[in-house]
């Protein structure tokens, strides 16, 4: 597959375009309504799988269900970032007028360090065919290590936090949507950017995870790195129309560590097996969709929260 250099040049104006016009939009500081968050989404929706149209015009059904294949498993393993996402502003209380400024930086420092990635991993798989196999293990570990973990740490005691604490100097309260401030002649940062840090951080970590996962359906780098971009750009409006549902999606996590667990397998096969992309594609989705059905068929009552306690607005969330 060979992608032109204007090709690239083009595809980034245009997702810098989209941030530009997202952060016009969101300019000014207000609470996001489920409403717009379910346009925008559909908004995102429309544009990822409308790229990958154009992947299947230029370049075949091929690549454009490898295209589709990647931006699926990036949309699923997203949604588990959400409730980190959820627990950290949940966590330091951060007004729901400026969660949208936090997650529109973090997404754009995410398409830059999720590039870097993509770059690094293209160069080694290309010099050392054996990282495949590397990066197969990893996800079968991952997977098995998503299994038995119960929820997420409070992100107030991690270990990411006392680092940020001890880097970073740091006002207690919040001023408006600004990440720095100025007193007694030196700059300190809000709780604000402490929480950035955070979510920078948890994505860092995440796509530690999902950037081998797209490596196992597509190593062409301009597939993994839009299929990445464009899960990502929809990020915010998710977030905004599945946090306060997040506790309805208790079989999440067995259906992501089903789909690592595929991809992982698919890794280590390469070599051996040769299953369509459109295979794969199918046994992603079916995965995820048995988890979210079965999630909601169990939740269809009252059903409690078990992040509740940590994630009460009620809690003090300013920095001590």
């Amino acid at each position: 597959m060979t992608v032109p250099v204007w090709i690239w040049a083009a595809t980034l104006a245009a997702i810098v375009t989209m941030l530009a016009v997202d952060l016009f939009a969101h300019r000014r500081a207000h609470e996001v309504t489920m409403l717009r968050a379910a346009a925008w989404s559909a908004v995102w929706l429309a544009l990822g799988t409308g790229f990958g149209v154009v992947v299947w015009a230029a370049w075949g059904t091929e690549r454009a269900g490898e295209y589709f294949a990647g931006y699926l498993i990036e949309k699923s393993l997203a949604v588990d970032n959400i409730f980190v996402f959820a627990l950290i502003f949940s966590a330091f209380a951060v007004p729901r007028a400026y969660q949208h400024r936090v997650l529109f930086f973090g997404v754009l420092g995410a398409l830059v360090m999720r590039a870097a990635f993509i770059a690094g991993g293209a160069a080694l798989l290309e010099r050392f065919h054996w990282v495949l196999y590397g990066f197969g293990v990893f996800l079968l570990i991952t997977a098995w290590r998503m299994i038995r973990s119960h929820g997420h740490p409070d992100p107030r005691g991690s270990r990411s936090m006392r680092l940020v604490q001890r880097v970073i100097p740091a006002v207690p309260d919040y001023q408006g949507q600004r990440f720095w401030v100025r007193r007694t002649g030196r700059l300190a940062a809000t709780p604000l950017l402490v929480v950035l840090v955070l979510v920078e951080i948890s994505d860092v970590i995440f796509a530690v995870d999902s950037i081998p996962a797209i490596f196992a359906v597509t190593q062409q780098p301009f597939l993994v790195f839009t299929s990445n971009a464009f899960a990502i750009l929809g990020l915010r409006s998710v977030y905004f129309l599945l946090a306060d549902l997040m506790h309805r999606f208790v079989y999440l996590k067995q259906g992501l560590a089903a789909v690592l667990s595929l991809v992982g397998l698919k890794m280590l096969l390469a070599d051996v097996v040769h299953i369509p992309v459109f295979a794969w594609l199918a046994m992603i989705a079916g995965c995820l969709a048995v988890a979210i059905w079965a999630s909601l068929r169990a939740t269809r009552g009252p059903v409690k929260d078990p992040d509740r306690d940590r994630r009460s607005p009620e809690r003090d969330g300013v920095l001590r």
